[in-house]
């Protein structure tokens, strides 16, 4: 996984690069093409204001005292179109501007590739170029980022899920077994006791392995995407909450990381579902579409509503970055939440 991630770094490096001398190039062309600057656009206007005025005062007009009607609507004409195409200019050459100011007050690197139009005078232009370049590096680097700090995640997931499993989990299978001979050989006032103590471990011993489980998904490792994720229907199918899984035996073949961004996405998603929907009903299922494989997480609970998103939703989003995956949410037919996770086909897939 660590050697992919620096593939993939080096991928969003060149891409980055290219985004670069692509702006750098539409600049010269701009530059090429001569477009008039607002500085020279502006002062253009104010400069034949100004000739104008002077050649009224220099030439054979001349204005009467007291000023009469005709000669004062000539100037208060005069003025008035002076002030409309200074409004006009600073509007037309400004506009660039104000939506450069919209894009970057929505802008969000957990939603990528939005990017303000380049339009409007040279330097209005070079600016919206400069700042859709920084975002490519931006982009870039923050996936690439999270990137490595998922990768270290999951690394350190795995020690964690082995050292519960095998350090904790053989003590306590260890106590469960002496709990055992001393309930074969403890009289009767104090054999419930030790029974009692049985169970206390036994269900310890569980929960043990169950959030190893979830740590390390070795199911997922070993069987596979699909089989990974019916077990995650029966993980959470409770008894306040039913999970139906749709999953079908023919899945185009993805990636190792594919396979762990779905996986985990399904996880957070049903996670959600249980700790906050209040939902009763859920579904999981994965299907094909062109391209790629899709993910649904379906639920009936109360919505998604007005609250912003949280740590485990930015989190599935930012999983969804490092596999070029497609993530949204949205409102589901039964007044739930759909979360759909569609991944793209991969070079590299396992078969």
């Amino acid at each position: 996984m660590g050697d992919s991630t620096d593939i993939r770094g080096r991928e969003r490096t060149e891409r980055v690069t290219e985004a670069v001398a692509k702006a750098q190039a539409a600049k010269e062309k701009r530059m090429g093409r001569r477009t008039v600057s607002l500085f020279w656009r502006i002062f253009s206007l104010n400069a034949f204001g100004l000739v104008l005025a002077a050649a009224l005062l220099l030439g054979p007009v001349t204005v009467s005292t007291p000023v009469l009607p005709a000669e004062a609507l000539v100037v208060v004409a005069g003025l008035a179109a002076l002030l409309a195409g200074n409004a006009v200019v600073l509007r037309v050459g400004l506009a660039p501007l104000r939506r450069l100011g919209s894009a970057m007050t929505t802008a969000d690197l957990l939603r990528p590739g939005a990017r303000a139009v380049v339009a409007g005078p040279a330097e209005a232009a070079e600016l919206i170029t400069t700042y859709n370049t920084m975002l490519d590096r931006l982009e870039s680097e923050r996936t690439a980022g999270a990137a490595r700090a998922l990768s270290a995640q999951e690394r350190e997931r795995r020690r964690i899920a082995r050292e519960l499993h095998d350090e904790v989990g053989q003590t306590l299978t260890a106590v469960l077994l002496q709990l055992k001979r001393v309930a074969d050989r403890a009289p009767d006032e104090l054999r419930e006791e030790v029974t009692q103590a049985q169970e206390a471990t036994r269900a310890g011993l569980d929960e043990i392995r169950r959030i190893a489980r979830r740590l390390r998904p070795g199911v997922l490792e070993e069987l596979g995407l699909a089989s990974a994720v019916r077990s995650l229907a029966a993980e959470f199918t409770t008894r306040g909450l039913t999970v139906r899984h749709h999953v079908p035996g023919d899945l185009p073949p993805l990636t190792e990381e594919s396979e762990l961004v779905v996986y985990r996405v399904a996880q957070e998603g049903l996670t959600n579902t249980a700790r906050h929907a209040g939902a009763d009903r859920a579904e999981i299922s994965l299907a094909r579409v062109a391209g790629g494989v899709e993910l649904l997480v379906r639920d009936n609970g109360r919505g998604l509503g007005t609250a912003p998103e949280g740590a485990g939703i930015r989190g599935m989003r930012e999983r969804a970055l490092l596999v070029g995956a497609e993530l949204s949410l949205l409102p589901g037919p039964e007044d739930g939440t759909d979360v759909r996770l569609r991944v793209p086909l991969a070079a590299g897939a396992r078969q």
